[in-house]
């Protein structure tokens, strides 16, 4: 299993919006976690992403990259 990580994502964001905007770029999402402080809870603005086709994990980097969750295309 490879994960993919993800950083800079929006505090607020919920997983399941993470994973719908890595799913949005064309690859399919078996899991997200957004990484929480142990105290608090609130988001560390960290995330793993674990793609359905490990295969696709260069190309996941190379569309991802720069782009803004949450930002208008």
């Amino acid at each position: 299993m490879t994960k993919l990580f993800v950083g800079n994502i929006p505090h607020a964001s919920s997983e399941t919006e993470l994973q719908q905007w890595v799913e949005a770029q064309g690859f399919p999402v078996e899991s997200a976690q957004i990484i929480r402080d142990r105290s608090t809870g609130q988001s560390r603005g960290f995330a793993f992403v674990v793609l359905d086709e490990a295969s696709k994990i260069k190309d996941a980097i190379a569309a991802l990259n720069g782009q803004r969750m949450g930002a208008e295309s």
